[in-house]
């Protein structure tokens, strides 16, 4: 029977997935159905299945990501049963060609939605600040880009102010426009290399459009973000939504409880989600205050503001 092997290189994140008396590695043998070793700085199976020797792969490089952001809170144990419970996330990992990490949903409505993304051409994701709706959509968008199943990529949000007004904005319009679209730059810097992303921004292939210029376009061989869309109106909304061209996937992010608009301005991804749920390729993903994985106080917070409103 052949062997399968992973080199864990980090020596304490090793001793953390055996655990105490190897307690964690048994919960890994209980869920993959055959016994698991630790030699050295190599974690191993006798297997010869290769479902099962891509279930184990999977499962380590997730739990080497938790252990990476996981909070204090959560033993070794809890974090592992946790990971392992969700199987079907194992299966959705995010692999960018090129990028520096491998992304796993979190959550059952992660999985969720990186499956809609998967399976729609239009998908709107519903969700808190912190939910990873915007993260998750940034990183699927650029594995179909670097993967060549689209030609660009184009980044677009609503300009407005969240409650403070900024004034005149020094240089010319891609200066003015990079403060509002900083939060999605901040997502590509996690997954890809400062010069990969320099080499697509310069030839134009990430592309940053002002949602207010993209009246008269076709958008065609794209993946296309819409995000902060709860702060679109209604007719913002459908100018966007028909820009959509040919082998072309557009993502729409909004939290419905942060809308900036003016009052008595309904907003478009609130009438769109209304509008257009039930409609035969378009997916709606609407994540809760539970898919929250930012710091855990986020999720606290959030919780607390929804009893109120209750």
């Amino acid at each position: 029977m052949s062997s399968y092997t992973i080199i864990v290189p980090d020596s304490s994140y090793l001793a953390r997935i055996c655990g105490t008396n190897d307690s964690n590695l048994k919960l890994m043998e209980s869920f993959l159905g055959v016994p698991v070793f630790a030699r050295g700085n190599e974690l191993s199976i006798d297997c010869g299945d290769s479902y099962i020797e891509q279930q184990f792969r999977f499962a380590v490089d997730r739990i080497l990501d938790e252990f990476s952001v996981a909070s204090q809170n959560v033993t070794d144990s809890e974090l592992i049963q946790s990971v392992l419970n969700n199987e079907a996330a194992l299966d959705l990992s995010i692999s960018i060609p090129g990028g520096t990490k491998k992304v796993f949903p979190r959550t059952k409505g992660q999985s969720s939605l990186i499956l809609k993304m998967r399976s729609s051409d239009l998908v709107f994701a519903s969700g808190p600040a912190g939910s990873g709706k915007t993260f998750l959509a940034v990183v699927e968008a650029l594995r179909l880009l670097l993967s060549h199943k689209v030609k660009s990529m184009v980044l677009t949000r609503p300009v407005v102010e969240a409650g403070e007004s900024l004034g005149f904005l020094p240089g010319d319009l891609q200066d003015k426009i990079n403060p509002y679209i900083r939060p999605l730059f901040d997502s590509i810097n996690a997954v890809l290399p400062s010069d990969t992303i320099k080499r697509l921004t310069e030839n134009g292939i990430i592309e940053i459009a002002p949602l207010a210029y993209m009246r008269g376009r076709t958008l065609s061989n794209s993946v296309i973000i819409l995000d902060e869309a709860q702060n679109t109106t209604s007719e913002q909304m459908k100018m966007f939504l028909t820009r959509m061209g040919e082998n072309s996937k557009v993502f729409v992010t909004g939290d419905p409880s942060q809308v900036d608009l003016p009052k008595r301005t309904p907003s478009g991804f609130l009438h769109a989600l209304s509008l257009l749920r039930g409609v035969e390729g378009i997916s709606i993903a609407e994540l809760t205050s539970e898919d929250v994985v930012r710091n855990g106080l986020v999720k606290k917070i959030i919780q607390a503001y929804e009893n109120e409103e209750r």
